[in-house]
């Protein structure tokens, strides 16, 4: 494991960056010429939220990684949390320009459809995240800025939880993506306080 993370240590951030920015524009430039289907609007709103939540996956599979597996890609975690906040406004602009384009129709879906209401819930979330993700704010907000970052695991959640909302009918694909990240966020408990939980609540 030594190897492999002195490899990774030799990565650059503005590789990551690049990598995870490329499909934005690609996906973009198959929907103008017909490769993603009879719908491309819907298909493009749907790779580009997927996409989201594979790398709101890998921000939280980071710190485990590095507890069980010895595996520390802790450098790459801001990077990640960049491009997640980016696919997510990339699917919320193409909701609000491309699919629903009525501005008086956006917040009646938003108040009336349960699964929009959770995804801007989620959006909301992750706003403060994205705006603080610089070194000037880790300054300024000293070790608030670490709590308030925790904003990232209920975020997590309702955004697992809009995909399988959205789901029409039974579909296994988004119950695989939210049980995934319910379980990361598991991990991150201390077996030994999760224990004692389960303990004190049984003998209440």
């Amino acid at each position: 494991m030594d190897r492999i993370n002195l490899v990774f240590r030799r990565v650059p951030i503005w590789a990551v960056y690049a990598l995870g920015a490329l499909p934005a524009p690609w996906l973009f430039f198959q929907g103008l010429t017909g490769g993603l289907g009879v719908d491309p609007i819907e298909a493009l709103e749907h790779r580009y939220g997927e996409l989201a939540l594979q790398l709101l996956i890998a921000v939280l599979a980071i710190s485990p990684l590095r507890r069980f597996l010895g595996l520390n890609l802790l450098k790459f975690r801001r990077a990640l949390g960049v491009l997640t906040f980016t696919y997510v406004s990339l699917h919320l602009l193409v909701w609000l320009i491309l699919d629903v384009q009525v501005p008086s129709q956006i917040w009646a879906d938003i108040v009336k459809r349960p699964y929009i209401t959770v995804g801007m819930a989620a959006f909301v979330l992750l706003l403060p995240l994205a705006i603080t993700s610089n070194n000037l704010s880790v300054r300024k907000l000293g070790p608030r800025w670490r709590s308030l970052q925790r904003l990232v695991f209920p975020a997590a959640i309702l955004g697992g939880l809009h995909y399988v909302m959205l789901a029409k009918g039974f579909q296994i694909e988004p119950l695989i993506y939210l049980s995934v990240i319910v379980g990361l966020l598991l991990l991150r408990v201390p077996f030994s306080d999760l224990l004692a939980r389960v303990r004190s609540a049984d003998s209440a």
